[in-house]
């Protein structure tokens, strides 16, 4: 299964490197466009969401890297949800 990553810039400058563990991110953003929070936080959570079910029609079990970079992302977002302009923009797919 091909794996890949992609690179977010969060509200407040900080570039992040994500992990995804199939190219079904792509479906769900593209390079270079900013998403309002709760926009990024919902096609992240559907994105990671098909991508482990995927890895458990393939080999029986969960992806647990892709649910925990989903952790991540809802964790490191809980930072912005007070800012109602806080958007998060997708820089780059690295495959």
């Amino acid at each position: 299964m091909p794996e890949m990553r992609f690179v977010v810039t969060w509200p407040d400058g900080r570039s992040e490197t994500c992990y995804s563990p199939s190219l079904v991110i792509q479906d769900y953003f593209a390079e270079g466009e900013t998403y309002p929070l709760a926009d990024f936080l919902a096609r992240s959570r559907d994105a990671l969401t098909v991508a482990s079910d995927r890895v458990r029609a393939k080999y029986g079990i969960s992806c647990s890297r892709a649910l925990g970079q989903l952790a991540r992302i809802e964790d490191a977002a809980s930072a912005f949800r007070d800012r109602p302009d806080a958007a998060v923009r997708l820089e780059a797919f690295l495959t």
